[in-house]
């Protein structure tokens, strides 16, 4: 059975095992899956890359917010209530 594997780089449990540190330097920075009985079972994200990917998301969430909010009526304050 096929799985589609959203990773350029692929590594075994076992070779995670072995030597975690060389299988997430392989990545080059990028996501990693690691394969069990050659199936994905999980990937390997550097810390650089799943902070990108949690600023990207925080992004969209703040997007869909302002969307939301574009529609809502302004209230007008002054500067000095603030």
């Amino acid at each position: 059975m096929s799985h589609p594997i959203h990773a350029n780089i692929a590594a075994s449990i076992s070779e995670l095992k072995a030597n975690p540190m060389k299988v997430v330097a392989s990545g080059g920075g990028m996501p990693i899956a690691v394969l069990n009985r050659n199936a994905p079972a999980f990937y390997c994200v550097p810390a650089v890359a799943y902070e990108a990917m949690m600023d990207l998301i925080d992004d969209q969430q703040l997007r869909r917010l302002i969307e939301q909010r574009a529609h809502e009526a302004a209230v007008a304050v002054e500067l000095d209530d603030l």
